[in-house]
């Protein structure tokens, strides 16, 4: 017996669920699949390793889905205030004030009490799945195996594992960045490797959350402090060490209290005194594009569509603008009696989400590529840039608008820095 839905989406994780509650909610039917069951929220345990900033633009999004009030009830921490400087040490730094070498965003000036949250993965993805699942239109199936997909004029089908068979007219690949489906449709991608990795820690300090997130950066990489939530008369938070491969696999085998003093060493004062370690892992850094975003009755969200450097935490921002962007066409293309396949409405999808995906892209590159060095000028160009964004405050409030999702645009003063960047081929 064939089970036959509007839409299948493989993969529950952030972006899919979203996109699976956004759909469900305008009443048509979706199947949710993956291979395991996002797991429940305990709010006993220690923090999730991967967490998010949420900007104020996914916060709307997450809220008009009903999963908002979710996530507030099981833990979120806002932030205020963002603090970005750069902590190279050189004789030309002399040249400026001190003060003047960093650039804090700050949320009043923009007449909001919040840039935005601080929020675990699996928390958001908790809040999401228990969402899909109140709502009749949606059928989760968990855990699943995907034996193969094939096409035909009346639809997309999949067959599973267990014999379930499942047909639609529409399949989206929400599977992360190593994609089964996007494989399956035979989508290539193009993928260029950071020499970076990035380390991140749960640590405990004493006293409540902190409302500023800050990214200092090394010549190794940026090294950042993410708040979490409060713990009796402690608070959790999130730390975030870019350096080589080398570095990051000799700080993973340290014991727990060695690794602390090092990473007290290595961070800026700003760092409150650690306490304790709840756990820590790493990842490898890459930028991945897909060659499309669409192959006939296969359409990419997510990750399976693209990853960036993980600089701004605007990874699964992104995921849920390209969520959003397809929610709209597809409930556009149903009212208007059009098959949600169409390759029209999908080759929309991929204009609007494609080139907004670039630009950040290339700007998480901008960063990377001008704090990862050493070389005097460049060196002095950065801090002079943070010393004039100190002194503009209106450009600075508009990155700020930027980050948090108000405006989808970059704003003046870095598109023509951003236009000069060389723009390898997966991005193009």
């Amino acid at each position: 017996m064939t089970q036959t839905f509007d839409v299948i989406i493989v993969g529950a994780g952030m972006v899919g669920a979203a996109l699976a509650n956004g759909l469900g909610r305008a009443g048509l039917t979706v199947a949710l699949l993956d291979r395991q069951t996002p797991p429940a929220f305990h709010a006993d345990e220690t923090p999730d390793l991967r967490v998010s900033a949420l900007s104020a633009g996914s916060e709307a999004y997450l809220e008009r889905l009903g999963a908002w009030s979710r996530i507030h009830a099981m833990r979120l921490t806002p932030y205020a205030r963002l603090s970005v400087w750069d902590a190279t040490e050189h004789p030309l730094s002399r040249l400026l004030p001190p003060g003047r070498l960093r650039t804090t965003f700050d949320a009043a000036p923009l007449g909001r009490n919040h840039l935005g949250h601080i929020v675990e993965n699996r928390v958001t993805q908790a809040a999401l799945w228990d969402q899909a699942g109140s709502t009749n239109t949606i059928t989760r199936l968990t855990p699943v195996d995907i034996d193969s997909v094939s096409e035909s004029g009346e639809g997309v089908h999949l067959h599973l594992a267990d014999g379930t068979q499942l047909q639609g007219q529409l399949l989206v690949g929400a599977d992360g960045a190593q994609s089964a489906i996007r494989q399956m449709a035979g989508i290539g991608v193009t993928r260029d490797q950071y020499g970076q990795q990035a380390l991140v820690a749960s640590v405990r300090y004493a006293g409540a959350p902190q409302d500023i997130t800050w990214q200092a950066f090394h010549p190794s990489g940026p090294r950042a402090f993410l708040p979490l939530h409060a713990d009796g008369d402690h608070s959790w938070a999130s730390l975030v060490w870019y350096d080589s491969p080398a570095r990051i696999a000799e700080l993973r085998q340290l014991p727990d209290d060695a690794f602390l003093a090092e990473v007290t060493r290595a961070f800026p004062a700003d760092l409150p005194p650690l306490q304790a370690l709840a756990g820590r892992g790493s990842f490898p850094l890459a930028r991945q594009h897909a060659k499309t975003y669409a192959s006939g009755r296969t359409v990419l969200v997510g990750d399976a569509a693209h990853t960036i450097n993980p600089l701004a935490g605007q990874g699964v921002n992104l995921g849920f603008q390209d969520a959003e962007a397809l929610q709209q066409l597809l409930v556009e293309a149903r009212r208007a009696g059009l098959p949600l396949s169409d390759t029209a409405l999908l080759q929309r999808y991929e204009a609007r989400r494609r080139p907004a995906n670039q630009r950040m892209m290339l700007a998480m590159d901008l960063f990377y590529h001008a704090f990862s060095n050493r070389l005097p000028p460049l060196h002095l160009a950065r801090n002079l840039g943070l010393a004039l964004a100190n002194s503009l405050p209106f450009a600075r409030h508009q990155v700020a608008r930027y980050a948090m999702g108000i405006d989808d645009r970059l704003p003046a003063a870095l598109q023509p820095l951003i236009d000069r960047v060389p723009r390898p081929a997966l991005l193009r």
